[in-house]
């Protein structure tokens, strides 16, 4: 495995692509956006030619085009979650991130399980269905039984009506052994970024403990596949190293996934390196601009148009927001990068003592999903292709074929309707009903449009939980 891995992040590789690809004609550039809008993908060198262009003409059709194409895959509706940090304790020394070993500052904790039965509540209580689990890599404070041991008693709290429905799960790289664990637990996706691919980068940011083994790290999704995880989600921290270097390394890995094992990632995570305890950016030269960062999440959403691309809270709320129409299909809100951060008193910022990076948007679930609804997005809580099968390249196929729409569309739809119905104020719920009844006429199969309908009627009278 070490040997196709090595000559598929080799680094003379991809700064020749690089070179290849720069400064292209302009009728290049024209053909390869012509092909980008058949929603079928490029190839690492055409999503190159895109990166690196500096023409304002092919820019904005970039941005133009990666919108268009994650509304011809999947509509207009964006995905809702919030991280869950269970631990921060951490064996790594990694240079970017609050929780390194050498931060003696740092008060650490590890949350019980009736703790995270309380957080659980808390995110509940906030409209969450999904969320995706975090601890610090420490095989003494959070070994793979505690994740697991965290998983059950997420997956049993009740808050009224509701239940988390989908745990995506963020841990250090392990063995197959622990991601068949993982999965049999109720795993939704695995993620792991492998925070930059340039190896000597790599060695620099992880100068102690097992993340400092990079061949390790890079492994972990092809070792959760045969593990029996169906969804794997990668991605870098944006900021530790030459940008277009790390969206080549991104395309490469997923266009490994494809080859070696029959599908690519289920979501690709988009973070920007922000300051942290102990972690100041002075120190970081490779910070990605906000008009580079513009630019290659739409040559991501290009490049691989049925893959979800995540975007976190460490961007600022406007700009946020505008980065919402070059691609993005996922979003948190509502997040605290702390442990235990999720109790605090009502109207009191969440303790910022424990945090692994600093939140830039602090926007409540609420207002986020008020200010979509305000900019013609649908707001979704969905989780049902994880609980109905349609994971790996089931999901795929319906994506590729575009059939993925009759259900993302319909779902998407009845759990922003749980929401309204659970949680929202009188001005938010009519706001709500009047997206749901607008993107309910987009359904254009009639009999799933008329079994939509029917099913938002029994939400109305108190049933939950309905997905297609």
């Amino acid at each position: 495995m070490a040997n196709s891995i090595q000559k598929f992040i080799s680094e003379h590789e991809i700064w020749s692509m690089l070179e290849a690809q720069n400064d292209v004609p302009r009728q290049r550039l024209d053909d390869i956006l012509e092909k980008a809008r058949a929603a079928q993908g490029l190839e690492p060198a055409e999503a190159a030619a895109l990166l690196l262009s500096q023409e304002p003409a092919i820019q904005e059709e970039m941005f133009r085009l990666a919108r268009e194409i994650k509304e011809t895959i999947y509509g207009r509706r964006l995905v809702l979650f919030a991280p869950l940090y269970i631990s921060n304790y951490c064996v790594n020394d990694c240079r970017y991130c609050g929780y390194q070993r050498s931060n003696g500052e740092m008060p650490r904790r590890k949350l019980s399980q009736p703790e995270i039965a309380a957080e659980t509540r808390a995110l509940l209580r906030m409209g969450h269905k999904r969320i995706a689990l975090e601890t610090g890599e420490d095989p003494r404070h959070s070994p793979i039984e505690y994740v697991l041991e965290a998983m059950r008693t997420i997956y049993e709290v009740e808050e009224g009506k509701n239940q988390i429905r989908r745990i995506n799960v963020n841990i250090a790289a392990t063995t197959v052994e622990n991601y068949r664990a993982l999965k049999q637990a109720g795993i939704g996706t695995y993620i792991l970024f492998q925070e930059t691919y340039h190896p000597s980068s790599y060695r620099l940011m992880h100068p102690i403990g097992p993340k400092s083994d990079f061949l390790w790290h890079l492994e972990a999704m092809d070792r959760a596949i045969a593990g029996g995880i169906d969804d794997v989600g990668i991605g870098v921290l944006f900021g530790l190293f030459d940008y277009r270097f790390e969206v080549m390394g991104l395309l490469l890995h997923a266009r490994h996934l494809e080859q070696a094992h029959g599908v690519g990632p289920h979501t690709i995570s988009v973070p920007r390196l922000r300051p942290a305890d102990q972690v100041s950016l002075e120190r970081f030269p490779y910070l990605v601009s906000d008009e580079a960062f513009r630019r290659l999440i739409a040559v991501l959403r290009m490049a691989v148009p049925y893959t979800g691309i995540i975007l976190s809270t460490r961007e600022r709320p406007g700009y946020r927001d505008e980065l919402l129409s070059l691609g993005i299909s996922q979003l948190s809100t509502g997040s605290c990068t702390g442990v235990g951060g999720y109790q605090s008193p009502a109207n009191e910022p969440a303790d910022q003592s424990t945090c692994q990076f600093g939140v830039e948007d602090h926007r409540s679930p609420e207002e986020m999903i008020r200010n979509l609804c305000e900019n013609g997005y649908l707001p979704s809580f969905c989780t049902a292709c994880y609980r109905s099968g349609r994971t790996g390249d089931r999901f795929m196929s319906l994506a590729k074929t575009g059939r993925i729409g009759d259900v993302c569309l319909p779902n998407a739809l009845l759990t922003f309707k749980e929401y309204l119905l659970d949680y929202a104020g009188p001005d938010l719920r009519q706001l709500g009903e009047k997206a749901i009844q607008l993107n309910l006429q987009q359904i254009q199969n009639q009999p799933i449009r008329t079994a939509t309908a029917e099913r938002l009627s029994l939400l109305e009278a108190g049933v939950r939980d309905l997905y297609f």
